[in-house]
């Protein structure tokens, strides 16, 4: 490395700009002139005590081109946010020499190669997002980031508070020394080509609030009593895998957890009703898997439930009478195609005043569809469809439903409703895009 100065900052700019190809809003073209102090350049910070460049954020300004070696002068960078653009190619090695860096975010632009090593080398790293690129290579190597894996996970990554590296092609087992990033606060691995389980060393990182790797090839069971040492989570996100067996009831011991995502794996047994020891929780998904009889009605009891998706398994029982009192934040209700959901839809369910999205086809359910459905003024989709449900001879329930002036989708197909259309049909919110009312008997 050369002697760095403020001169050799301006040359390590000047170098960035000539390899952008791209400045459709001539952010860089406008600014970056060698007649102005590059501490007044757009998207770049200079520090009060040294006039060296502190900060470079030139994210969101849609640039192309690539990084050049000359980057790596930038000696004094601690905040590198280059998100949402297009650039491209190979990262230079000679960034290994940011050793300030603490802030460095890549994601969505169009980066290849495998995950650099010498991410190792930046000892001062907090959050470090590469998402949304086309890395590739072993997660072993590269996740944790050390030149030498066994003998310096510890030494080299310590202080890593964030990660994220999700949608890249990222393949291989998760490594069980990712347990010895102790101040890791969010690991985020979603949509990559991940196999093998999950090593159970992650659930024993205190400080972590965010566990996310939805959407790969992980199996194996999740450990009995995974919130031991997770006293902080709020978001377990493992939907779209291959995971199985039986949900632990020590679940309900992760008492901050506020969003819970298992959909489409394969997870058997009964959906623990400990679960309704979570307070705080507002999401809960555990769509597409083959938990069975019986619905616990003691998840309908948690009150700051904002979503809940429960559809595609092996389930069966009623919706609680009281639905409007017990869920007064309920957004969106999925439960589609359960196995043997029966009864009423309750009239209470009118009192959810927040209701957006109402998803109950392909169930039991049986007698009269509510009037009071009219009185959920944010309701947006309605699908009823393929039940038992039925009707008064005029279709009351719809002249209701012209009270939903955000109303888009309205399915009622497959139902008994043997009755005529009524001209207040001609009243639905002008916000409808899609209607299906197929074999319902209607006349007229």
């Amino acid at each position: 490395m050369t002697q760095t100065n403020i001169t050799t900052d301006q040359l390590a700019l000047l170098s960035l700009k000539s390899q952008i190809i791209s400045d459709p809003f001539r952010f860089l073209d406008k600014s970056w002139s060698p007649v102005r102090s590059v501490c007044q350049w757009i998207g770049v910070t200079c520090g009060s005590r040294r006039q060296r460049v502190k900060s470079l954020n030139l994210s969101n300004m849609a640039l192309t081109g690539k990084i050049p070696r000359e980057f790596g002068n930038l000696s004094f960078l601690v905040s590198l946010d280059l998100r949402s653009n297009n650039f491209h190619g190979h990262l230079p090695q000679e960034m290994a020499h940011l050793h300030r860096l603490k802030f460095l975010d890549l994601s969505f632009n169009n980066f290849i190669g495998e995950v650099p090593s010498w991410f190792g080398f930046l000892h001062q790293l907090q959050l470090l997002n590469f998402g949304n690129n086309s890395f590739i290579g072993s997660i072993l190597l590269h996740f944790l980031i050390c030149p030498h894996l066994i003998l310096q996970v510890c030494s080299c990554c310590i202080n890593y508070f964030t990660t994220v590296i999700s949608y890249n092609s990222l393949q291989g087992n998760i490594p069980e020394e990712i347990g010895n990033l102790y101040n890791l606060n969010r690991l985020s691995i979603q949509y990559n080509q991940l196999t093998g389980s999950i090593p159970f060393t992650i659930f024993n990182i205190s400080r972590i609030e965010i566990v996310s790797f939805t959407g790969n090839s992980l199996s194996g069971y999740l450990p009995n009593g995974l919130c031991n040492g997770l006293p902080i989570l709020k978001g377990l996100y493992l939907s779209r895998n291959k995971l199985h067996g039986h949900i632990s009831t020590s679940l309900s011991d992760c008492s901050q957890l506020q969003e819970l995502f298992l959909s489409e794996n394969d997870f058997i047994g009964e959906i623990p009703k400990e679960i309704s020891n979570l307070i705080e929780l507002e999401v809960l998904n555990i769509e597409i898997n083959r938990f069975s009889v019986p619905l616990p009605m003691e998840i309908f009891n948690i009150s700051g439930l904002r979503i809940i998706g429960i559809s595609f398994n092996n389930l069966s029982g009623i919706l609680p009478p009281n639905m409007g009192s017990i869920l007064p934040n309920i957004e969106s209700i999925y439960l589609i195609n359960l196995t043997n959901l029966v009864g009423t839809i309750p009239h209470s369910l009118s009192n959810c005043s927040k209701l957006k999205i109402v998803e109950l086809s392909h169930n039991k359910l049986t007698g009269l569809i509510p009037n009071s459905l009219g009185d959920l003024t944010h309701l947006q989709y309605l699908n009823l469809g393929d039940n038992n449900l039925t009707s008064d001879s005029s279709l009351s329930f719809l002249t209701s439903l012209t009270n939903c002036r955000n109303l888009k989708l309205l399915s009622l197909s497959y139902n008994i409703l043997n009755g005529m259309l009524p001209a207040a049909m001609g009243n639905l919110s002008t916000s409808l895009r899609k209607f299906y009312f197929k074999n319902c008997t209607i006349k007229g």
